[in-house]
């Protein structure tokens, strides 16, 4: 009698982990469709956006400041900020938010 109960009790055990793995499995798809893939898309579509970028083109960096292109190294741009000609500041690519491409009639 306790050799039968040992092995339901084990059964049950059994069906209790596979249960548990199918919830795992489950969850692990729902946050790669919810969470990793529209982040690695939104990462895809920056770098696809800063690969475009030219000199002339008006950004807007992620603090709020708009501005112009004026030259383009590896990793870094130089930006010239309102009208003042002399404020030119060097700052990361990584730091642009938005590209508004510069007009072919100016």
């Amino acid at each position: 009698m306790g050799i039968l109960a040992s092995e339901a009790a084990t059964a049950g055990t059994g069906s209790m982990i596979g249960v548990i793995l199918m919830y795992v499995v489950i969850f692990g798809v729902f946050f790669y469709f919810v969470m990793y893939r529209p982040q690695k898309k939104e990462q895809k579509k920056m770098n696809t956006m800063l690969s475009s970028l030219e000199i002339g083109d008006s950004i807007l960096t992620s603090s709020g400041f708009y501005g112009v292109v004026i030259d383009i190294t590896d990793d870094t741009v130089i930006v010239e900020f309102g009208n003042n000609k002399n404020c030119r500041i060097p700052m990361q690519k990584s730091a642009i938010s938005q590209v508004e491409k510069a007009n072919a009639d100016d």
